[in-house]
């Protein structure tokens, strides 16, 4: 039994190990993935849809009638005594009376129709809030992207060059190079090393970025994300994305919305200046003094208010400006939403343009450059400035590449945000 104990040990250790690893590992994140927690999740939005919610509630509240009034009069109370005998409510008479407030030319609709207004309005401006968001957090994502290819590139680079050093470690030995050449190549690998750290805590920079807008506190070690880091020489024209803003921007719909409100507002303006009666009827028991056959009497009347000096002009000409006001911020968005697509389609083109020559000759020749310089210097036919250079070069090469589509991925990401849908995945 003593010597069986052993192996059970390492068995339990050993499972217990493997639950840990699947309990607390978690797969790459894809950016519909990112996407949909981000929706689900972040504060700001969540805080805005209450905002909407708070505005279909003041619909209801628009749309309600106004509330009748019922009044209870009484009469013939007597305030000395009848024959000596003290009775206060022996002739006295009740009177209940009901009256209503009776709107006109569609208040009431008007109302409601304005309060829907300002829920479109808020839909609107909760899309316009959403589309800033996502800028930043695909922003935030593309950072962690270009992160991950920096980084894998440096473990690459230092790689290489370790066997490079491990090369002329073996020809130092052999008496085919100086040790001041070999110290040199020692010396030069602390700039590889310098970038893998770097590109270590830029990544875990931008992991802890995007965690933030996604409200997620899973610890950055078991937080990834995966995409392509890539670009496409597939770009669509100018016309399509101006079309597309056009059709998609929730800002350019949000002022479009403000003129149809204002154009109600003005209405219920007009509607507001008009005369609303007020209904009454009443019943008395017994009220007719002078008719003793009178006992029980119904009445009724109406009260109209006579609108001659505020027949509200001064909200008629607020609401009558306001829509002349609301059409020329319109134009405004409308042309700031060709402002900003005209700015990041031209950016997009630039940075294609820019990749093109990188994707079709600049990294192979960086790539066969430093492999033939390297070849050389270790059959001594370059000498040891040759091949730092060239190792120079290829770094400098495949890090502007990276950047470059980095770039080009920040544009497409600003891109979609001038149109306000996804026009390059």
């Amino acid at each position: 039994m003593r010597q069986a104990l052993p192996k059970y040990l390492c068995f339990g250790v050993f499972l217990v190990a493997v639950l840990a690893q699947s309990g607390y590992s978690q797969n790459a994140l894809t950016w519909p993935e990112v996407r949909d927690r981000f929706e689900k999740a972040n504060p700001s939005l969540r805080a805005g849809q209450i905002g909407i919610d708070e505005s279909r509630a003041q619909e209801v509240t628009a749309y309600l009638r106004p509330n009748p009034n019922m009044t209870l009069a009484s009469d013939g109370i007597q305030i000395a005594p009848n024959q000596g005998v003290w009775q206060p409510l022996a002739g006295a008479t009740f009177s209940p009376a009901i009256s209503y407030l009776h709107e006109r030319q569609h208040k009431r609709e008007l109302r409601r129709e304005s309060a829907q207004g300002t829920t479109k309005i808020a839909v609107s401006s909760q899309s316009d809030l959403e589309r800033t968001l996502l800028f930043t957090l695909r922003g935030a994502f593309v950072q962690t992207l270009q992160q991950k290819a920096v980084r894998d590139l440096a473990k690459e680079n230092l790689v290489y060059y370790d066997h490079v050093l491990d090369v002329n470690r073996e020809r130092y030995k052999a008496g085919a190079i100086a040790l001041v050449d070999l110290d040199r190549l020692e010396l030069q690998r602390v700039t590889y090393e310098s970038d893998l750290q770097t590109a270590e805590v830029n990544l875990r920079t931008a992991k802890i970025q995007l965690l933030a807008m996604l409200n997620d506190r899973t610890p950055v070690e078991q937080f990834d994300v995966t995409g392509p880091f890539d670009f496409s020489r597939q770009i669509p024209s100018l016309d399509e994305v101006r079309q597309a803003a056009i059709d998609s921007r929730p800002d350019l719909r949000a002022a479009l919305e403000a003129i149809d409100k204002a154009n109600t507002e003005y209405r219920l303006a007009v509607a507001n200046g008009s005369t609303d009666p007020t209904l009454s009827t009443w019943y008395t028991h017994n009220a007719s003094f002078n008719n003793p056959f009178a006992k029980e009497v119904i009445g009724a009347s109406v009260s109209i208010p006579l609108r001659i000096f505020d027949r509200n002009q001064g909200e008629k000409l607020r609401t009558k400006l306001d829509i002349d006001r609301s059409q020329k911020l319109m134009l405004a968005t409308r042309a700031q939403v060709f402002s900003d697509v005209d700015s990041a389609h031209t950016t997009v083109t630039s940075t294609v343009i820019l990749l093109q020559p990188y994707r079709d000759r600049y990294l192979q020749q960086a790539t066969r450059v430093r492999d033939t310089i390297a070849f050389s210097y270790e059959h001594g036919a370059a000498s040891l400035l040759d091949f730092l250079n060239a190792q120079a070069q290829y770094r400098s090469v495949q890090v502007a590449y990276l950047n470059l589509v980095g770039a080009y991925l920040n544009a497409a990401n600003q891109l979609n945000e001038a149109v306000g849908r996804e026009v390059i995945p």
